[in-house]
């Protein structure tokens, strides 16, 4: 995947998937035995794990909307900056509305799937908003 048109397009059907309510959608983009961590915390490994990551944000914020903010490439590799925003009415949620960014830092494989994600966004900022919105 090395024209950036075609990584700015599969960038933002997955911005989509994630405000689908879908998590296997979202699972559908990587590779079978992708991975994707998040603040460093320990991988989810293959689309099952996967799909659980991603149901546990959209149970906490049913309304959810992630849009793509950028793709870029850069040492690092290829970064896909995104906010999301929602309010946290799922099982035991604040009612607070949420709006963070972040990015994910992706590798991606010779079939154009993610085979690695490391997601980073600023925890503190995230857990102020969820206590006390934004």
């Amino acid at each position: 995947m090395n024209d950036l048109t075609v990584l700015k397009k599969f960038a933002k059907r997955y911005a989509e998937a994630w405000c689908s309510q879908d998590p296997d959608k979202v699972a559908a983009f990587f590779v079978e035995r992708g991975s994707i961590s998040i603040n460093d915390g320990p991988p989810a490994v293959g689309r099952a794990a996967i799909a659980r990551e991603a149901q546990a944000f959209m149970t906490t914020f049913p309304d959810m909307v992630v849009t793509m903010d950028k793709v870029v490439r850069d040492e690092q590799g290829t970064k896909f900056h995104w906010t999301l925003t929602g309010t946290n009415t799922g099982a035991g949620g604040t009612g607070n509305k949420v709006r963070i960014s972040g990015y994910e830092l992706w590798k991606i494989d010779n079939a154009g799937l993610i085979a690695e994600s490391k997601g980073h966004f600023d925890n503190v900022e995230y857990e102020r908003q969820l206590r006390e919105g934004v």
